[in-house]
């Protein structure tokens, strides 16, 4: 099996990130960083290949380092997270018990050991409305797969794409990661591909890992998570149940911005301005 890491100034996590899947066939596909990552891992790890390119963003990243692996399976692990001991054996064992399975998620867990839910639902309209409009708190939780048992092995809809088992006979069926998506949906663009394709996504708690949620972007792009919800759904189901969602975000996102001070306002009044900025099509463009 190979391993896959993209970074984009993938300091300080990505030393623990190699550390977890050294001895494997390991290539990481630098972004552009500008903080010293190729340099460290050239020199900590000499025998991890690596690839810089100029960065157009995660999807793109994978593919490469993809094409340049050989192993039936290939780990895709962010940069700002790192397998538990034993983690990679027993992903690739229950991947063997389960040939229906395109991918195989570990129970992700914070670094103060708490844990990180990592189970999704497709978007939908409506279960984006229970996000944007704060009813996820009054128990209305599908697209953050509420109630999901973590504990328990199940098929999820798809999984967070911070570590990510791959079968490669999957991928040649379905094809690569669509790289039109820069940052964000690209995992739920790929997850639905396969279930279309009929795969599964199956979550495994019986191998852990620890991710920093939010480490490899630093909260930063917020409207490119805007711009994958559009993408997502006119790809998937059209223009116009794109536009349907770009109206929801922009009310959603123009009350947030109203109900929220500081730099959390402010990011939302941004991504508002951006949704009313034009039509889908145009926004895509």
């Amino acid at each position: 099996m190979s391993v896959v890491i993209v970074t984009y100034n993938g300091l300080p996590w990505v030393e623990r990130a190699l550390e977890s899947v050294r001895g494997r066939e390991t290539v990481v596909v630098d972004n552009g960083s500008t903080d010293g990552t190729v340099a460290f891992v050239r020199e900590r790890f000499p025998e991890v290949h690596v690839l810089e390119q100029e960065n157009r963003g995660l999807a793109a990243g994978w593919n490469v380092g993809i094409a340049r692996t050989s192993g039936r399976y290939v780990l895709l692990l962010n940069s700002d997270a790192w397998l538990h001991a034993g983690a990679l054996d027993a992903l690739v064992a229950f991947a063997d018990a389960h040939p229906d399975a395109a991918v195989v998620g570990p129970r992700l867990r914070n670094p103060d050991g708490t844990l990180q839910r990592s189970v999704r639902g497709f978007p939908t309209l409506w279960r984006l409305a229970t996000e944007y409009l704060f009813l996820r708190k009054l128990g209305f939780n599908a697209f953050y797969g509420g109630g999901f048992d973590h504990d328990a092995v199940h098929e999820a809809e798809f999984l967070m794409g911070a570590v990510w088992l791959v079968r490669r006979e999957a991928i040649e069926q379905v094809g690569p990661a669509d790289e039109a998506f820069f940052l964000f949906s690209e995992e739920v663009d790929w997850a639905y591909r396969f279930r279309e394709a009929g795969w599964k996504s199956l979550f495994f708690p019986g191998a852990e890992a620890t991710h920093v949620y939010g480490a490899s972007h630093r909260g930063r792009l917020f409207v490119e998570i805007q711009r994958g919800h559009l993408r997502f759904f006119a790809k998937h189901h059209g223009l116009r149940e794109a536009e349907r969602v770009r109206r929801l975000l922009l009310v959603s996102l123009r009350l947030r911005g109203v109900l929220f001070r500081g730099e959390r306002g402010r990011t939302y009044r941004e991504a508002a301005a951006w949704l009313a900025s034009g039509s889908v099509p145009e926004l895509l463009a």
